[in-house]
């Protein structure tokens, strides 16, 4: 008797995935009526052997392929990384255009450890990135446009079976208040549009926009320094809808902080602080 995997040998491979993918797909809906488990990995393994192919099918490709009336019962067997929506809230990180650090001007140099930023053999990184992270490497290819960013990220994790209707950013790419208020109210701007897909005139409206999208930003963590988080900071962030920050302390010794070229004491860690809470802001230190 011939092996099942030289049935269809004239079939070009683009056929065979697709009858490969019907019939994971159908066999999963069975054993969801049936209210047995099925071993996804080896259900893909079978049936991609059955059709004589050598990879398996994408896991994109079968939830694209899910009939929409089996979607609610199917997308929970083949979400990938289920923990990133587990809270029903999913967090993108972005990050803002490369730029120099603001103590450079004062210290004369980066801090010791800064590995990236537009002075170092990663140049097009930003300044704590060295590029080759995920998200430096999806805002180098969004060549750190926050627009593209967020949409591309939003619809990569639908793909992947992430509900995305409440999102949390996490602006990344060093300190992000020390950038021109311009370009500041530009980025969270295209940020909150891209949620709602309104084109916006100014931070307020498209806050105003993004609270009653269908997906809704339901928090801003904005990464900074402890002299970059003074009243005035503290003001613009709660306007950008920040809701948490992210800290950089590094040290809370004098003498660490000077040799390695902070540029602020620890004093304005403390400072810093006090501040943040007193603005309602949900604060947690970076090292």
């Amino acid at each position: 008797m011939p092996k099942p995997n030289k049935r269809v040998p004239t079939l070009p491979k683009e056929d065979l995935m697709v009858m490969t993918i019907g019939e994971i797909i159908a066999q999963l809906i069975k054993a969801v009526e049936e209210k047995r488990d099925v071993n996804l990995n080896k259900l893909k393994a079978e049936v991609a052997s059955k059709y004589g192919l050598s990879s398996q099918p994408r896991l994109v490709d079968l939830i694209a392929a899910v009939p929409l009336e089996h979607k609610h019962a199917l997308l929970p067997r083949l979400k990938a990384k289920p923990v990133r929506s587990a809270s029903g809230i999913v967090v993108i990180a972005v990050m803002c255009k490369p730029h120099r650090c603001p103590h450079i001007a004062m210290t004369g140099n980066v801090c010791v450890y800064c590995p990236g930023g537009p002075d170092s053999d990663f140049e097009y990184s930003t300044q704590s990135y060295t590029g080759y992270e995920p998200t430096s490497m999806r805002a180098i290819r969004a060549r750190y446009n926050p627009y593209i960013q967020t949409r591309h990220r939003i619809e990569q994790l639908q793909q992947l079976g992430h509900a995305c209707d409440k999102v949390e950013f996490i602006v990344m790419g060093g300190t992000f208040m020390c950038l021109p208020e311009d370009y500041r109210d530009y980025f969270i701007r295209n940020l909150h549009d891209a949620l709602s897909g309104h084109s916006s005139h100014n931070v307020e409206e498209a806050v105003t926009y993004s609270e009653r999208s269908t997906t809704k930003c339901v928090g801003i963590t904005i990464e900074t320094r402890p002299d970059y988080c003074l009243k005035k900071h503290l003001g613009e962030m709660l306007r950008y809808g920040c809701t948490r920050l992210e800290i950089g302390v590094q040290s809370v010794y004098e003498d660490v902080a000077r040799d390695t070229n902070r540029g602020h004491t620890v004093r304005a860690v403390c400072e810093s602080f006090h501040l943040s809470k007193d603005a309602g802001a949900f604060g947690r230190k970076s090292s």
